[in-house]
């Protein structure tokens, strides 16, 4: 994982509970700086404070039914920002919502489980073992 400072988190979804409970888990499993947004809308007016990992909730419609859905949000981050890695959350376990977020450029799809948590340290790990790759790997092709 990252090791010079804390990673930037943040966390959206409509559940409050859920959200809680996840901003818990990652203070207590990790160096985190988290935020919460209930919503799209808040996630994305929140972007220039340059979140290093988005964890974003497919269905955010809970608390207000004309909210920005997940793969709307996805979307908007990525025009803003392509290199933010989103990890796509969601009740759903249907193989076709996992392969549309995947379209949309998620870096992940994660079902809502009692194993989602640790799925999400797992993913989040990967990132940065990417990052770092991808670093690396673009450091050597400077040098040719």
């Amino acid at each position: 994982m990252k090791t010079n400072s804390k990673i930037r988190l943040f966390l959206v979804d409509d559940d409050i509970i859920f959200l809680k409970m996840l901003e818990i888990q990652f203070q207590h499993h990790g160096d985190f700086d988290i935020e919460t947004f209930e919503t799209g809308e808040l996630c994305l007016q929140n972007l220039d404070k340059k979140p290093d990992v988005i964890i974003l909730d497919f269905h955010l419609d809970g608390i207000t039914k004309s909210a920005m859905n997940g793969l709307e949000t996805l979307d908007k981050i990525k025009n803003s920002n392509p290199n933010i890695p989103v990890i796509m959350l969601s009740s759903q376990d249907k193989i076709d919502v996992a392969v549309s977020c995947m379209h949309h450029k998620a870096f992940d799809y994660i079902v809502k489980s009692e194993t989602a948590f640790l799925r999400l340290q797992k993913a989040i790990e990967t990132i940065f073992k990417y990052q770092k790759m991808e670093k690396e790997l673009n450091w050597y092709i400077d040098r040719m």
